[in-house]
């Protein structure tokens, strides 16, 4: 069983669009995304530094963009039957790249709405200064009750002993000054407090956005990051869309489902490597690839054929709700 997965804000490097605009067409097609997103995606995909990317107004939709446009690459003539690919999951932003890819949201739409997730995002941030951290190892329970005395969220439980602190830079500073036991306390590059109660005005604003907006059923199983389940209703996975973007990601439970469910191979869209190297620690014996370059293309084809075609059920297994 195959799974193919979308990462989140964060995973952007420089020039990282760079060799996938040498493939016939792709230059084209991004700049149609950018004209839907106002936004020159091309540059910032190839010539734009650090800093500029780092901007959330930014990240987010180039990311979704860079994910779409290698679909076709990586998919060929199935690009729009996903004829190999059983399962989708994408981390954050990169939910919206997924749930795209499963048919709930046109192309043009899902960037229409990570463009203004982007900017009502950074609106948000701007209104008190907050940000990121990943805590890496310690006793799961022992991370949280830290976080939590120090007033912070957990708002990426990722599994594989990382999860990720956020809240504002005072609370930040606290946790690197008292770190839970046997844990490391690393800050992130992004732009505020995600998947926390500072985004509660961007919730609003992607609400009456996605009220506008036609969906579809998923065509193949697409896992939510709120609970890590099967969605199968359109309406209900762009709701959650809306709804993420202040409640926490339990990637943790993404993997648990793709283990449940008997996925034996891993494709991360690019800017790929994050979630593979999740999966490479969570997910013991699973093939992964993170496609990073066209270079890619040949093992990731070769992964789709040996893998794919084994559908899951539409609904996840039973789980006990933790």
């Amino acid at each position: 069983m195959l799974a193919i997965v979308c990462p989140g804000q964060g995973s952007q490097t420089p020039g990282f669009l760079t060799p996938w605009l040498e493939l016939d067409g792709m230059r084209d097609e991004l700049t149609r995304l950018s004209e839907a997103t106002g936004l020159d995606l091309v540059a910032h995909g190839t010539t734009s530094d650090a800093e500029t990317i780092k901007d959330t107004a930014i990240a987010q939709p180039l990311i979704v963009g860079a994910g779409l446009i290698a679909l076709p690459p990586l998919l060929g003539a199935a690009a729009s039957t996903l004829d190999g690919v059983d399962l989708l999951a994408g981390h954050s932003v990169g939910e919206i790249t997924a749930t795209a890819a499963a048919g709930v949201l046109a192309a043009d739409d899902a960037v229409v709405f990570v463009r203004e997730r982007g900017r009502s995002m950074a609106a948000a941030s701007a209104v008190t200064p907050t940000g990121m951290a990943a805590v890496l190892g310690g006793d799961p329970t022992d991370v949280l009750a830290v976080l939590e005395r120090h007033g912070l969220t957990a708002a990426n439980v990722n599994g594989a002993g990382q999860t990720v602190a956020a809240g504002t830079l005072e609370q930040l500073e606290a946790l690197q000054a008292d770190p839970p036991a046997k844990a490391r306390v690393i800050p992130l590059q992004v732009a505020g407090a995600f998947h926390t109660h500072h985004m509660a005005p961007a919730v609003s604003t992607l609400g009456e956005l996605a009220g506008t907006l036609p969906t579809q059923a998923p065509t193949v199983t697409l896992l939510s990051n709120a609970d890590g389940r099967a969605v199968t209703d359109g309406r209900e996975a762009l709701d959650r869309l809306v709804r993420q973007v202040s409640n926490p990601v339990r990637w943790d439970l993404c993997m648990q489902t793709m283990q449940e469910l008997g996925v034996t191979g891993i494709i991360e869209l690019p800017p790929a490597g994050t979630l593979v190297g999740l999966a490479k620690r969570a997910l013991k014996g699973v093939e992964t690839l993170a496609l990073k370059t066209p270079d890619d293309l040949e093992a990731a084809q070769r992964m789709i054929s040996e893998h794919g075609g084994s559908p899951a059920s539409p609904t996840s297994p039973t789980r006990v709700d933790e």
